[in-house]
């Protein structure tokens, strides 16, 4: 099992920075605007062949009457009680806070190993003294770092590896099915991910926009791992107007680049919106398989036809798409969320099915003789055999006479005929169609 580490401290010292530094890519958000960072944000890290779980979170605000600044306090408390070893990360310019003496406190209660480090020591020996005050917290030698230059960031992972137990961090093979929630803000995902894990593990507002990372949470059912992704909500590019706004479009980009399978969460009172399809457009484009998840379905008015009658909207407003299963949800009150999981495992599998080779030119040999091949200036298709070259998605090499030849309702032909047979619920399949320079194939 990987220990984990937690970067807390007040706002704006520098957590995010540092969180990238030792990730080693850019990870969270990074503005000089307090409370940037608004959930816990996990990701893998390693020191000296110890790896571990890095988190980064919301800077702490102990005495506070605002609620965003509250909740930010509440998911600190959550990484501060998972965490093996914390990293309290203060401001070297600004020197000893109040603020600081309370956040002590809290870990002092916590009973974990605590390391304290002074941020923006941009030349450490320049400001050799400035971190003298700081043993004031009472957690033992602080450690002088620059998470913008990465100096002293060495020294910090020595001390954080050391509060390792003996043989923890050992590398091992992520299995999980990786499940990216993407969708347009405010649809909804933070509630479903929140309803799943049955905790308030992501912070949920009726702001649009809160969540701004993405964020990934492990959960275990029955011997089946998971990894949920929450992501940003994807706003219209002419709504993306400043710097945090469009790190959170790239996030939700990457998100998706990493899942397994995503989920379009889409709120049933407005039904499927231009930004809804330019997402999943692109999580059709990287080939990830999908399910569309319409949530708030237990306020959305309703008779004996609804559920067809938008199943219907789905496929024409989602037409490139059509494989893709949907299910009717509430986030709110839990309505056949528990149904999530059997559709996931089934759109991975799918996703991972493979044909042999026999058996697919047996389905290609049938295909061309009930609907005959095009032709173009006297010149006909020929189909000469195809394989499966890979999963995730389902990808096809189809070897032919003349590519100019295989005109793209054809490949949508033959792609149904697969999918009549095997049926590929969930995933879009991939086609790459291969030239021979003579009719003999063996050529």
């Amino acid at each position: 099992m990987k220990p984990t580490v937690a970067i807390v401290g007040r706002p704006n010292v520098g957590k995010s920075t540092l969180f990238n530094k030792i990730v080693g890519k850019r990870v969270s958000i990074v503005e000089d605007t307090p409370g940037v960072t608004r959930d816990r944000i996990y990701q893998d890290a390693e020191w000296c062949g110890r790896h571990f779980t890095l988190i980064d979170t919301g800077g702490i605000e102990p005495k506070t009457n605002d609620d965003i600044l509250k909740k930010m306090k509440l998911q600190a408390d959550i990484a501060i009680e998972m965490a093996d070893v914390i990293i309290l990360l203060t401001d070297l310019r600004d020197g000893l806070t109040a603020n600081d003496m309370d956040v002590a406190v809290m870990l002092q209660k916590s009973g974990k190993p605590v390391i304290v480090a002074c941020n923006k020591a941009d030349t450490i020996s320049r400001n050799q003294y400035l971190h003298y005050e700081f043993y004031n917290l009472g957690l033992g030698d602080p450690v002088s770092v620059s998470s913008i230059h990465g100096l002293g960031v060495g020294d910090l992972l020595d001390e954080v590896v050391a509060h390792f137990p003996e043989g923890a961090g050992e590398e091992e093979e992520d299995e999980s099915i990786k499940v990216a929630v993407i969708g347009k803000p405010n649809a909804g995902k933070s509630s479903l991910i929140n309803r799943i894990l049955g905790e308030e593990r992501l912070i949920v507002s009726d702001v649009a926009g809160t969540t701004r990372d993405a964020i990934d949470t492990k959960i275990t059912v029955g011997e089946t791992e998971y990894t949920f992704i929450d992501t940003a909500g994807v706003r219209k590019k002419s709504k993306v107007n400043d710097n945090i706004e469009k790190y959170s479009v790239l996030r939700s980009y990457q998100a998706v680049d990493r899942a397994d399978v995503c989920l379009l969460v889409i709120d049933g009172t407005e039904g499927v919106t231009e930004q809804d399809t330019k997402i999943a457009g692109y999580a059709h484009e990287q080939g990830k398989a999908m399910i569309i998840v319409i949530n708030k379905w237990d306020i959305v008015e309703k008779d004996g036809r609804t559920m067809q009658e938008y199943r219907k909207d789905l496929q024409r407003d989602l037409i490139f798409m059509t494989y893709a299963p949907s299910l009717f949800i509430s986030a709110k009150t839990g309505l056949r969320v528990s149904s999530l999981y059997e559709l996931i495992n089934y759109v991975n599998e799918q996703q991972c099915m493979r044909i042999k080779t026999g058996m697919l030119n047996d389905i290609l040999a049938e295909a061309t003789a009930k609907v005959q091949p095009p032709s173009d200036k006297g010149r006909r298709l020929k189909i000469y055999y195809g394989t499966q070259a890979g999963v995730k998605p389902p990808t096809f090499v189809i070897f032919v006479n003349d590519v100019r030849l295989m005109h793209f309702s054809y490949e949508r032909y033959i792609e149904n005929q697969i999918r009549a047979i095997f049926g590929f619920e969930g995933t879009p399949i991939r086609f790459f169609i291969r030239e021979r320079n003579s009719d003999n194939p063996n050529k």
